[in-house]
Order: C-alpha cells, then sequence, then structure tokens
C-alpha cells in the first residue's frame, strides 16, 4: 500500500522571473493574478480596480492596453497606485497593435511590470514575424519580461496549417484533438525560441497555453512541462460563470498543480452582471490554500447541515465569521505573523461538532434540533467558554480577534 504524502506536491523546477517585486518560478510560491474589466482608458476606474484586486490578494494584475488612448492612461494609473501605497505589478496585455502603441508610448512601456503578448495575432505573414520582433525588441529595450500567451481562439493559423500537412503525411495521423494540442505546444515553444534569438533572456519568458477544455488543458501542460524549463501560467479560458467556471477551472488546475505544474494561476470567471471581480482572486487563492500550497486567509470549516440542523443560526454564523476573517485580513496581514494559518469550524450539533471544534484552532459547537440551546466554544483542542442567547455572532468574532492579538506574533514596525 503506498504511503500517504506528508506534505504538498513537489514543484517542477523552471527558471525564475520576475516581475515587479514578484518572482515567477523557481521555488517561489505559485502567484496568483487577475485582470481589469474596465476601459484602461479610464485611468480612474481602472486604477480603483486594480487596487480591489490588489487588496483581495491579486500579486499581479493585468490590464488590457489596446488604444492609444489605454497606452496614455497606463503611466497614471500606475501613479495613481503609487499614492494608495500599492505596488502591485502591472501586465500590459497586447493583441494586434501592440508593436505600435509600444513603439509611441515609451512611457507605458516603462510603467508596465510584464507584456503578454499573444503570437496568434501579433499579424499574419510576413508582417508575424516583423511585428513579433518588435515586440520583443521593445520589451528587451526596457527590460521588461514577456508573458507569451497562445490561446486556441486565436491560434496562429499558418502554424496550424503547417502541422495539419506534416499531420496528413504519417502512417498513422493525429486526430483534430492531438493536432491542436500538438499546435498549442509548438507555437509557444516556438516563439519562445525566437524571442531568446532575438536577445530577451530566457529567464524573462513565461509560457501559457490557455483552452476551455479540462482535459485539453491538462494535456497540453503536461507537455509543456516536458519540454521547457519555462515558468507556465496556468488558466481555464473563457471557463464560464458561477459554479460551472469555479468547479471547471478547479477540476484542471488541481490536477496539473498536484503534479508540481504552474507557477502562476489566474482563474478567469465571467462574473454576473454587476458582479464582483473580486470572486477570482478569492476562488484561485483557495485553490492553492485548500491544496496545503500556500496560505492567504483563514479557513472555516461548516457542517452542511441535516435534518438535526433545522435552524439557519450555524449557517448564518459560518457565513458571517468568513466574512469578517476576509474583512479583517488586509489589517492582520500587516499586523501578525502567521494568521493566515488559523483554521475555524462552525458546526451544527452535536454530532461531529464538538470533535471538529476540538481539530480548529478555534471552534463552535451550535445546538441542533432538539439540543440544549447552548454552544460550547474550544480554543486550541479545549473548552473555553460556553455561548447562549442571541449574541452569538458577536461574541464568537470577540474571540476570534482576541485570539489572533494573543496567539499571533506582531509583526516589526519600521
Amino acid at each position: 500500500m503506498a504511503a500517504e504524502s506528508k506534505g504538498p506536491p513537489a514543484r517542477r523546477q523552471t527558471r525564475t522571473v520576475r516581475a515587479g517585486g514578484v518572482a515567477i518560478g523557481g521555488m517561489h510560491p505559485v502567484v496568483v493574478q487577475s485582470m481589469t474589466n474596465t476601459d484602461t482608458a479610464d485611468e480612474v476606474a481602472t486604477a480603483i480596480q486594480a487596487a480591489q484586486l490588489a487588496r483581495a490578494g491579486s500579486e499581479l494584475v493585468r490590464i488590457t492596453v489596446n488604444t492609444q488612448e489605454a497606452a496614455r492612461a497606463v503611466p497614471a494609473i500606475r501613479e495613481r497606485l503609487q499614492a494608495m501605497n500599492l505596488d502591485v505589478p502591472l501586465v500590459g496585455d497586447f493583441h494586434f497593435n501592440g508593436h505600435k502603441l509600444l513603439a509611441d508610448n515609451p512611457a507605458c512601456a516603462e510603467a508596465l511590470d510584464k507584456l503578454r503578448i499573444n503570437p496568434g495575432n501579433v499579424g499574419r505573414g510576413a508582417r508575424r514575424d516583423d511585428h513579433f520582433a518588435q515586440l520583443i525588441e521593445l520589451a528587451c529595450r526596457h527590460d521588461k519580461p514577456v508573458r507569451i500567451g497562445v490561446n486556441w481562439g486565436s491560434l496562429d493559423q499558418a502554424l496550424l496549417v503547417r502541422i495539419m500537412d506534416e499531420n496528413a503525411q504519417r502512417l498513422q495521423p493525429k486526430d483534430a484533438t492531438e493536432i491542436m494540442r500538438e499546435a498549442m505546444v509548438a507555437s509557444a515553444l516556438e516563439s519562445a525560441a525566437k524571442a531568446e534569438e532575438l536577445g530577451l533572456p530566457g529567464d524573462a519568458i513565461v509560457l501559457s497555453c490557455k483552452v476551455s477544455g479540462v482535459q485539453d488543458l491538462i494535456a497540453i501542460y503536461r507537455e509543456l512541462a516536458v519540454r521547457c524549463d519555462y515558468p507556465l501560467h496556468l488558466g481555464l479560458t473563457e471557463a464560464g460563470m458561477g459554479s460551472k467556471g469555479i468547479v471547471a477551472s478547479t477540476a484542471a488546475l488541481a490536477v496539473l498543480l498536484q503534479e508540481g505544474i504552474g507557477d502562476t494561476i489566474r482563474v478567469s470567471l465571467t462574473p454576473e452582471p454587476n458582479g464582483d471581480r473580486m470572486q477570482e482572486v478569492i476562488v484561485a487563492q483557495e485553490i492553492l490554500q485548500t491544496m496545503g500550497l500556500r496560505a492567504f486567509a483563514p479557513l472555516v470549516a461548516a457542517c452542511p447541515g441535516c435534518g438535526r440542523t433545522s435552524s439557519t443560526v450555524f449557517q448564518e454564523l459560518a457565513q458571517e465569521i468568513q466574512f469578517h476573517v476576509r474583512a479583517r485580513m488586509p489589517e492582520w496581514r500587516l499586523q501578525y505573523e502567521g494568521v493566515e494559518n488559523m483554521t475555524l469550524a462552525v458546526m451544527g450539533c452535536v454530532v461531529n461538532g464538538p470533535g471538529e471544534s476540538k481539530h480548529a484552532n478555534i471552534g463552535i459547537s451550535l445546538p441542533g434540533t432538539g439540543e440544549t440551546p447552548v454552544a460550547p466554544v474550544y480554543v486550541d483542542g479545549e473548552k473555553s467558554v460556553t455561548l447562549k442567547g442571541g449574541d452569538i455572532a458577536r461574541e464568537f468574532k470577540a474571540i476570534v480577534d482576541d485570539y489572533v492579538a494573543r496567539k499571533y506574533p506582531r509583526r516589526p514596525t519600521s
């Protein structure tokens, strides 16, 4: 019988790429990133959303740079973030006209910490090679790393035709799915090799191959991981809305992360109309934290409820505590060391309530149907106090806050 793993999976060894103050790859932690959906030309709205994403935990924030107005706004966005004491690295996302925008707006290139280019849409025919070369030359001139991001929705058609022609000559041709995967990998690796020939250092290159199918993503990244040592950016593109997007992204990313593949991730969720863009950051964090790869905020364990828990009190308390620790984390992170590793439990009846509560740093076992209307609280495995009445939520949050202040060492003040 195989021995049970006692820790997180071993990471694939890669080069280290630095974007601003963030290290990607090597043995550095997997980096969480996200992307704004504002009009970048609106520097105020974009800076506000970038700040929201950064405060939610996005360690890189990507912004669209698609027009001259957007390119001219980038330095002002950087200045506004700095005025908010936020030094989050900004990644410029370029398609079709990136070579021109960067050449016309050197201040934009300087304000960005990383460039993302798509080899499938930098140009066609001879113009493709020329535009790609201009982009790489500009990255070298401004000393910026580049993510070469292949996407199956905009795959280089000339490369695809070439691979299809080669496949037709095989004794046993591959099917269409295998050819698409092969073309994605070839586009990324050939583009990276070309970038190095043009002078971009190998430790300034990150690769990605975005598809929307879980099995396609897994197969493509397994192949990339075998064939190169560039850091890899993981993400299921066009993952979708709500639970579908979350489940699909988690299914794909978790398999690869468990195999040690992936150095930075994004969960590409479609927000509901006027929905919260920060959700994709929280989901990415929770994927990494539940796998034991990183810790971002205290985790709240809560039972699903059953016939013993007809009251909604435990559900409401679990939700309130989850919101509370998320809201307090920006302050706690600055003041205390290690608070992100704290575990909490909010349980709904006596069956598993006391036991689960004892396993957490702090746990509460609320009364189920027909049980005595009291709620014992356990701190580090020992019963601490019994709460009752209508003020349990406030009292339990006070216990959590007091525990943080007592348990975790304060960070030194500068």
